[in-house]
């Protein structure tokens, strides 16, 4: 298939970007990696009168370590952060996540700020930033945390003449353990359900465990597990699991039953809150 007729520029200051973004509003769109706004263009899932690229602005593919966080540029391809020794020192989630995301090719071109501002429920990103309590700020300066920013499928609070320029993640040390659990039909697919989860032990108990879940909902969601306080067994992981799939409102699909989206969900919840238990004691052993 092809795309509906289209203009295109390619501005070389911000300025020029958001100057486009202004005169077209809700007619434009952000053309960065492509690797998802390309096949929507050619499904005629999306119909914008102009596509503005801003693969020429400078400064937008840095990697800062700032004040106990990271501070992502927009335009960081997937691949160099899946490379990069500071993410997967600072962010194991975020690299144990990286794998999931398409396949090597698409990394390649593919960006953090376009995974991020596309907002996929199934996506892996989105979900890792909800779970760390990161947030994206925009060209202009405005921070909005990940839990606000996403609103539901393909959906976020950026306005429409507004461009994301970076995304900066909490690193979160001693104490901490991670665990990224996913299933899909073949690798590089999106997931049929995800789980992530980043849990704090203190003197040999759970202090904080924020699970989040991604695909089987509209938007990357953090969970109650109720394990504050409780050494955690297997036995607790698995309830704890249950619960979270639950109350989710599902839908059959092309894929999988409501059953097996809610058994697949429990199952990886339980596992990425048993994995992180375990980082958590290593990371303080």
């Amino acid at each position: 298939m092809k795309p509906s007729p289209f203009e295109y520029v390619r501005p070389d200051s911000l300025e020029g970007v958001l100057t486009a973004l202004r005169e077209h509003g809700d007619e434009a769109k952000v053309l960065a990696g492509g690797q998802s706004l390309v096949p929507m263009l050619n499904m005629r899932l999306a119909r914008p009168s102009l596509l503005v690229d801003v693969n020429r602005l400078p400064g937008y593919d840095e990697i800062l370590l700032d004040d106990g966080r990271l501070r992502i540029g927009s335009l960081v391809r997937q691949r160099r952060l899946e490379a990069s020794p500071l993410v997967r020192e600072a962010l194991p989630l975020v690299a144990e996540a990286l794998p999931h995301v398409g396949h090597v090719v698409t990394r390649s071109r593919g960006t953090v700020g376009g995974s991020l501002a596309h907002a996929d429920a199934a996506g892996e990103l989105p979900l890792c930033l909800v779970v760390l309590g990161g947030s994206v700020v925009t060209a202009a300066g405005r921070e909005i945390a990940a839990d606000d920013f996403f609103v539901t499928h393909f959906t976020t609070t950026l306005e429409p003449d507004e461009l994301l320029g970076e995304s900066r993640w909490p690193i979160l040390g001693r104490g901490w353990g991670f665990a990224f659990e996913e299933l899909s039909q073949r690798h590089g697919d999106y997931g049929l359900a995800i789980a992530a989860c980043a849990l704090r032990i203190h003197d040999g108990r759970v202090a904080e465990a924020r699970l989040g879940l991604g695909s089987v909902v509209d938007r990357p969601s953090l969970v109650e597990t109720g394990l504050e306080g409780e050494a955690l067994t297997r036995e607790l992981a698995r309830e704890a699991g249950v619960r979270a799939a639950a109350d989710l409102e599902l839908y059959e699909n092309l894929h999988a039953s409501v059953a097996y989206q809610r058994h697949l969900t429990a199952v990886l919840a339980e596992r990425a809150l048993t994995r992180a238990w375990r980082n958590a004691l290593e990371g303080v052993a």
